[in-house]
C-alpha cells in the first residue's frame, strides 16, 4: 500500500489522510526480528483506519500478528506497559483479551527512534465492526445486550486490581475532573503539567465556557460520583473493539480489543461510556435521529445479567452520561493542539465534542435518552 492510498476515520464521518504514516514493510522486518516467538519478516495484509496511531495485521508464514505503532509523544514504553499489565490481569481472569507478545528482552512495549511499538497475537473471531467509526450507533440489540454482559464480566475481573492511575492524560479516558468538587480548579492545577492543553485554553475564556457546560449537570451528580469505588476500566467500549463468533444477533464475543483508553475510573463511568459510544450517533446529529434508546436499554439489560444495578445506580448512570466524555475530550484537544498541531481538529474536539456533547443532553432528544435510562430504575 502506498502512503497516499491509506485513509483513516476523520472527525466528520469522513475518510482523511492519516496524521501518522502507515506501517511499512521495512519497519515490520526490523521490529519482528526482535521477537523470538516470531523471528521472521512478514507481509502486511491490512492497515487500520483508526486515526490516533498506526496499526496493521502482518502475515508471518501464514500466522497473523497485530502490530501497533505510537508516536513517543503519545505513548512511551512505560505508559503503554500500563495497558498491557491490565490486559494480562483480565486474561488471567478469563476475559478473552489477545496476548501481548514480548521481545527478546521481555518487553511488551518496544521503543525505536521516535516510535513505540506493541505486537499482539491476533484476536479470535470475526471482526464484524472493524471499519466502524467509534461513534457509529449499534443497531443490533442482540449484540448490544451481549456487549453489556461482557462489560460486566470485565468489571468483575477488574475487582482487586490495584495498579495506580495512568501516568498520562493524553488519549486516556479518566474521570478525575468530573468527579472532583471543583472541576475548573482541578483542571487549572493540571495545566502546568499539560502545557499543550494550557496553550490552547489560554486562547479562550475556558473557565466561563466549561463552567456553563458543567452547570446544568455537575453539582447534583458529583457527590454520588465521588462515592463510587475506584476500578480499572476499558474506557472505549464500542463494538468496533469486540470480535464475534459470527454475524448473527445471538453471536458471542470472542475477543475484547484496544485498551488504549483504559484507566482507573469506576464501573458506572465505563457503562456510561459504552452508552455514549454505541447508542448516540454523534456524527449525524444534524439528521435529528441521533438517539438510540433501545440500544442503551439493551446494553444495560445485558450488564444487569451479570452485575446488579440498583435504582440509585441507574439514576447515577443517566445523570453521569452528559459528563462522561469531559476528561477524554480535553485530552483530545491536547492531542490535536500539541501533538498533531491541527488547530481545526482541536477546535472540533473542544467545541463539537467537549461542549457540544454535553449541550445535546439539554435538547429534547437528549432529555428523552436520559429519561429512557431512568425508566429502567
Amino acid at each position: 500500500m502506498n502512503d497516499t492510498d491509506h485513509r483513516v476515520h476523520g472527525l466528520a464521518a469522513d475518510d482523511v489522510p492519516p496524521d501518522w504514516p502507515p506501517i511499512a514493510s521495512a519497519e515490520v522486518t526490523a521490529l519482528l526480528a526482535r521477537y523470538p516467538s516470531i523471528g521472521s519478516a512478514g507481509v502486511i495484509r491490512w492497515c487500520s483506519p483508526r486515526p490516533l496511531s498506526a496499526a496493521a495485521l502482518i502475515d508471518v508464514a501464514g500466522r497473523l500478528v497485530f502490530v501497533k505503532r505510537h508516536h513517543r509523544s503519545v505513548r512511551t514504553p512505560v505508559t503503554l506497559a500500563e495497558e498491557h499489565a491490565y490486559m494480562a490481569r483480565l486474561r488471567e481472569a478469563g476475559v478473552p483479551v489477545p496476548t501481548v507478545l514480548a521481545d527478546a528482552a521481555g518487553n511488551s512495549a518496544v521503543a525505536h527512534g521516535e516510535w513505540t511499538y506493541e505486537a499482539h497475537m491476533p484476536a479470535v473471531g470475526v471482526d464484524l465492526y472493524r471499519e466502524a467509526a467509534s461513534w457509529s450507533p449499534l443497531r443490533d440489540l442482540g449484540h448490544a445486550r451481549t456487549a453489556g454482559a461482557m462489560l460486566a464480566r470485565l468489571h468483575a475481573a477488574s475487582e482487586g486490581y490495584a495498579a495506580e492511575q495512568r501516568h498520562t492524560h493524553l488519549l486516556v479516558a479518566r474521570s478525575e475532573l468530573i468527579a472532583s468538587a471543583d472541576p475548573l480548579a482541578t483542571l487549572a492545577a493540571q495545566l502546568p503539567a499539560r502545557p499543550g492543553l494550557a496553550a490552547y485554553l489560554a486562547q479562550r475564556d475556558w473557565r466561563t465556557e466549561l463552567g456553563q457546560m458543567l452547570a446544568p449537570f455537575h453539582a447534583q451528580v458529583q457527590p454520588r460520583m465521588a462515592a463510587q469505588p475506584a476500578l480499572w476500566t476499558h474506557g472505549d467500549w464500542h463494538v468496533s473493539n469486540l470480535c464475534w463468533s459470527d454475524a448473527g444477533s445471538q453471536a458471542s464475543i470472542t475477543a475484547v480489543l484496544d485498551f488504549g483508553l483504559a484507566s482507573r475510573t469506576f464501573a458506572l463511568f465505563d457503562l456510561a461510556t459504552a452508552i455514549e459510544r454505541n447508542a448516540i450517533a454523534w456524527l449525524a446529529l444534524d439528521r435529528g435521529d441521533a438517539a438510540y434508546p433501545d440500544t442503551a436499554r439493551a446494553l444495560i439489560a445485558g450488564y444487569r445479567e451479570r452485575r446488579p444495578l440498583s435504582a440509585a445506580d441507574v439514576h447515577l448512570l443517566a445523570d453521569l452520561l452528559p459528563l462522561v466524555h469531559v476528561d477524554f475530550a480535553l485530552s483530545e484537544v491536547e492531542y490535536f493542539s500539541a501533538i498533531t498541531r491541527s488547530p481545526a481538529n482541536a477546535d472540533v474536539a473542544y467545541r463539537t465534542f467537549l461542549l457540544g456533547h454535553a449541550a445535546w443532553f439539554a435538547t429534547t432528544p437528549g432529555r428523552a435518552m436520559l429519561d429512557a435510562i431512568r425508566a429502567l430504575a
